[in-house]
């Protein structure tokens, strides 16, 4: 009979109102069934002692904390992944040769703006390289170790170079002010041809920068009264504040000491 009903039930759904009329007959009898097991987690609750309470609340803080600064860790790999594939992207807008670094100093003094970079002369970096990041220009060597080098940038008040207009190809020396966030033209006629939101990239004169980097952008064109010449402010296209890792640029055409084409 057992073997009867159980074949019937498999490849049947007779008996499902019985298991209906079965299943509330029985929950009943499995509730009181795990009272004993309530009464003892209730007990194990209310009878732990405060410090084992204590203990365990200061382990679930600590860890609580250590998983969220896995996760700012996370972020800010999320955040130098997209950095890095930036950077990747601009070195296909590139004519001459690159290498990726990246920056493990700064300078301390506010009025020198400088940084150092991972890469020396067993790199073939050289004195007067220009480095970029995935924005624009940045600034140039001027100090170079066996293992690393020191680059000033181009918002240090002592750093000069050559620029153009992209619009109409003007041509004017770019300054820095000590201000990652502002530079200067010099010498710009009232009569020029340069509005604000014009970009301004290197003209290559000097022989120092490979013409056509991104520099900046003007903000603004002020006439001071009695002044021969106007104020123009560019805000720099690099994030020289923040860029972690840079791309120095080997020039096409560039020779080291030894006459070797670099």
């Amino acid at each position: 009979m057992a073997f009867g009903l159980m074949t019937l039930d498999a490849y049947t759904t007779w008996l499902s109102p019985i298991h209906n009329v079965v299943d509330h007959l029985v929950r009943p009898f499995h509730w009181l069934s795990n009272i004993p097991d309530r009464v003892l987690e209730w007990g194990e609750v209310n009878t732990e002692p405060r410090s084992d309470i204590q203990k365990e609340n200061a382990r679930l803080k600590q860890e609580s904390l250590i998983h969220r600064g896995q996760l700012q860790r996370m972020s800010e790999l999320a955040a130098e992944n997209l950095r890095l594939r930036q950077l990747l992207n601009a070195t296909e807008l590139l004519m001459d040769s690159v290498l990726v670094t990246e920056v493990i100093g700064v300078s301390p003094n506010p009025q020198s703006h400088t940084v150092t970079i991972d890469r020396g002369s067993d790199d073939g970096v050289y004195v007067g390289q220009p480095i970029l990041d995935a924005e624009g220009l940045m600034g140039q060597i001027v100090s170079v170790y066996d293992s690393h080098s020191v680059a000033l940038l181009i918002t240090d008040s002592s750093h000069a170079l050559p620029v153009q207009v992209l619009r109409n190809g003007v041509r004017s020396i770019a300054e820095g002010t000590s201000d990652y966030n502002l530079m200067r033209l010099r010498f710009v006629s009232p009569t020029s041809d340069i509005r604000e939101g014009d970009q301004m990239v290197s003209s290559g004169l000097g022989g120092r920068f490979p013409v056509g980097y991104p520099v900046g952008t003007v903000t603004s064109i002020t006439q001071k009264p009695g002044e021969r010449f106007v104020d123009v402010e560019v805000d720099p296209s690099a994030e020289l504040d923040r860029s972690r890792h840079l791309l120095l640029v080997f020039t096409v055409g560039e020779t080291d000491s030894n006459g070797a084409l670099r």
